[in-house]
């Protein structure tokens, strides 16, 4: 099954992480073996090989820095699983060690819930972009600029508002505050999936027809179609936020090559808009982002080999 350019990947099988006996001075991938030279047996910097990263379903920055590590490990012999599920079920799997890294964490707002559940169980490695903002995103030549605005021109929106995931923070923050907040209870409020938004989004702007949805900074789609944020005078999406990378409680013992790497890790918003709009704004089917994200770090060779100095 392959995914679009407005779909996330489907889930891939999770890496089963094999113990090393005391002798050994490496540790094993799922089907390795030291003694036929296994690739995924090999690493010469200490790091156990094999590496889980749990991708939040329908966030493309955090898909787009997770498919950016996986380039840069494997070369290094890293053997790396991406494993995707909502927000939620990544949270619990970091917690419980399932997972080893997710890079998607927004803070202090948007998953502060999943934090204050499961951060004593998960390690904050550090923010890597410092732009993050929950938006209300309408076509650019709509009649409002404000969400104060919205609820006299409900009618011009058909009623309704496009979301994403049901369980994503920015969903619990439209119906948790926004909507009480400036009185669109009588709107629709449409949640579905990322790419399901994307698609509605694209096909109202194609039509030049007035769409309001939930969206957030950084974000492709701001690139790919004529749209606005509307002001949020009652500031009921917060500030702008950072996006953190997270570790499990045993990531620091078993990547400490890795985490003085992704403790450093910083990806500048225009650095992310070109390796979002490289990965998503294609036509077709994509299912594998490698050789895109291969080809941008060709483009940005400088800039990725910072990353690991």
């Amino acid at each position: 099954m392959k995914k679009n350019s407005f779909s996330a990947a489907i889930a891939v099988a999770a890496a089963t992480l094999i113990g090393v006996t005391a002798c050994s001075s490496a540790s094993v991938g799922p089907s390795a073996d030291p003694s036929n030279g296994d690739k995924a047996a090999l690493t010469t910097n200490g790091d156990k090989a094999a590496l889980t990263i749990g991708v939040f379903n329908g966030w493309p920055e955090g898909e787009a820095a997770s498919y950016l590590w996986k380039s840069i490990l494997e070369k290094k012999g890293y053997s790396v699983k991406l494993k995707y599920a909502d927000a939620g079920p990544v949270f619990v799997g970091v917690s419980t060690g399932g997972y080893d890294l997710a890079l998607d964490g927004w803070l202090p707002t948007t998953h502060a819930a999943y934090m204050k559940k499961y951060g004593s169980k998960i390690v904050d490695l550090g923010a890597w972009n410092s732009d993050a903002k929950l938006t209300i995103a309408v076509n650019k030549d709509a009649p409002i600029d404000s969400l104060d605005q919205l609820a006299a021109n409900a009618s011009k929106f058909g009623n309704r508002i496009v979301g994403i995931e049901p369980g994503a923070g920015l969903t619990a923050a439209v119906t948790n505050k926004v909507i009480p907040a400036y009185g669109l209870q009588k709107m629709k409020f449409v949640t579905s999936s990322t790419p399901a938004m994307l698609a509605a989004l694209k096909s109202a702007t194609s039509k030049g027809e007035n769409i309001a949805v939930t969206l957030w900074r950084p974000q492709w789609a701001y690139a790919a179609f004529p749209i606005k944020d509307l002001k949020d005078p009652k500031s009921t999406l917060g500030t702008a936020e950072s996006i953190h990378s997270l570790g499990s409680t045993s990531f620091e013992k078993n990547f400490p090559k890795l985490t003085g790497w992704i403790k450093n890790f910083k990806l500048p918003s225009k650095l992310l808009f070109s390796l979002e709009n490289d990965m998503y704004n294609v036509d077709g089917s994509v299912s594998d982002y490698t050789p895109i994200v291969n080809k941008w770090i060709a483009k940005n060779q400088a800039y990725v080999d910072g990353l690991t100095k």
